[in-house]
């Protein structure tokens, strides 16, 4: 791992994507097999508005220092890092991977929509129903490892570890010596 990925400057836009691959098999009677892979995973990526070189450089030479592909690093994407729902304490029972439901004890309301992290592993999860207070939190993906009792479930500041998409980085140098670039990664599991 090597580092954070730089708070600022934020991305000026931002995409979020889930995939979940899925075997799909037809037979020429029309049946349909499928198979879902537990190997769910998040996609980010962006572009950054027009940057003076002081800003831009460090950025760059962050971008760089991941090898490409080989290095991963960890992310918290701007606004949605943090919890909408007004959750002070977070606090999962134990659980087993492959649930969709874990047990919490809770001060506030998380929100679908929010992304929650288990103290105990780096994957992140997407809240799927609103909760207030205690009881099951719905989440997807399915739950990829075991979790513990006590484990505290992390709801702002969530951490992505992520790692580039691809292995060439690039930028542009535009008019006013100001430079542009985007990014691409996906989570490291």
């Amino acid at each position: 791992m090597s580092g954070s990925f730089p708070a600022t400057p934020e991305l000026q836009d931002i995409q979020i994507s889930s995939t979940h691959p899925t075997f799909i098999s037809t037979a020429h009677s029309g049946k349909r097999q499928a198979r879902s892979r537990a190997a769910q995973m998040w996609s980010i990526s962006g572009s950054y508005a027009a940057l003076s070189r002081e800003v831009f450089a460090p950025l760059f030479a962050f971008m760089l220092k991941q090898k490409g592909q080989y290095e991963s690093f960890t992310y918290i994407p701007p606004v949605y890092g943090d919890a909408r729902g007004d959750v002070s304490s977070c606090t999962a029972s134990a659980a087993s991977a492959g649930d969709t439901e874990v047990t919490v004890t809770m001060t506030g309301t998380l929100k679908e929509g929010d992304y929650v992290k288990f103290a105990s592993h780096d994957k992140v999860y997407m809240v799927i129903d609103d909760l207030t207070g205690n009881g099951d939190l719905s989440i997807f993906p399915d739950l990829i490892a075991d979790v513990a009792g006590s484990t505290a479930v992390l709801y702002d500041d969530v951490t992505f570890t992520m790692r580039m998409v691809r292995d060439d980085q690039s930028f542009t140098r535009g008019a006013a010596d100001l430079h542009t670039t985007s990014i691409e990664m996906v989570e490291v599991i």
